[in-house]
């Protein structure tokens, strides 16, 4: 397993790979990884000769300097987890300066609107460093394929979004959510969490799975009302907003069209760590 701290070593690495005309995926990781990043990995492997996974905090996509400072750094436990997996990956380790140089700003960018709704709607200028770390990552591996999770589904259409407005020819590919045994969606900011507020945490995925039934039967304004009761009698979760949106446009809706698609959204705090998920109401 081969770790790159600097851009310039590995471009000349990836040209040679691609001059022997093998394909190439990428995994953009902030590490603190779980088996929820590993499945992206081994379906990288997969589809891919050869797999870069990047790991790097990327600061311009925090809106919360308390929330960036806690988020966790486990470099060398990182490592180990992917040599188990593969010792033919390549590793890119970087540091905020040889990503950003001396200026730590994001690019402003439009998104069609996709940024401006639930995540972007509580987190400002998120998805403008979203935008601007996975831009540059593109630019420096140039991968043939790269692997998100659909836990952070907005990111994911985002970045599909990125690709098409930038023309970048990279094939964006999303990958189911990993679930602990409670449901609770796979996240490094489980890791903050104690065992039982872990366990109660699981509430979440309870009631995406009730708003499924329900959506075959009922409104989605009777849905969202019901999520908010939930919530409000829930001793430990604060919900910050639940939506149901079309799945393309992530656009709120009012009332469900034949043909489209649609998901439902969560955003909860536990205590002090915020905590998302999402499912498919139609599939």
């Amino acid at each position: 397993m081969q770790v790159f701290k600097e851009k310039e070593p590995l471009k000349f690495a990836i040209a040679t790979l691609k001059s022997e005309g093998k394909s190439l995926g990428l995994v953009p990781t902030m590490g603190a990884l779980h088996e929820g990043h590993l499945s992206l990995v081994k379906e990288a492997l997969k589809a891919c000769d050869k797999v870069v996974v990047s790991i790097f905090v990327n600061p311009t996509q925090f809106n919360n300097a308390t929330d960036l400072e806690k988020y966790p750094r486990t470099l060398e436990k990182d490592l180990e987890l992917l040599k188990q997996l593969d010792q033919d990956l390549w590793i890119f380790a970087p540091n905020a300066n040889e990503l950003y140089g001396e200026n730590i700003i994001s690019e402003h960018f439009d998104f069609d609107g996709l940024e401006n709704v639930m995540e972007g709607k509580f987190r400002n200028g998120h998805f403008d460093g979203v935008g601007t770390i996975v831009k540059r990552l593109f630019n420096i591996v140039t991968p043939d394929k790269a692997f998100f999770g659909e836990k952070d589904f907005q990111q994911l259409q985002i970045i599909r979004k990125l690709t098409e407005k930038s023309n970048l020819p990279v094939e964006i590919v999303g990958c189911p959510i990993l679930r602990e045994d409670s449901g609770l969606a796979r996240s490094s900011r489980n890791e903050r969490l104690s065992d039982s507020h872990r366990e109660e945490a699981s509430f979440i995925y309870k009631t995406l799975l009730e708003t499924k039934e329900l959506f075959g039967t009922k409104s989605a304004e009777y849905i969202t009302r019901w999520v908010e009761e939930q919530f409000q009698s829930h001793p430990f979760l604060e919900l910050e907003y639940f939506e149901i949106a079309n799945t393309k446009t992530l656009k709120k809706i009012n009332h469900k069209r034949k043909g489209n698609q649609y998901r439902a959204f969560i955003a909860a705090y536990a205590n002090d760590v915020r905590l998302i998920d999402n499912i498919a109401l139609n599939n």
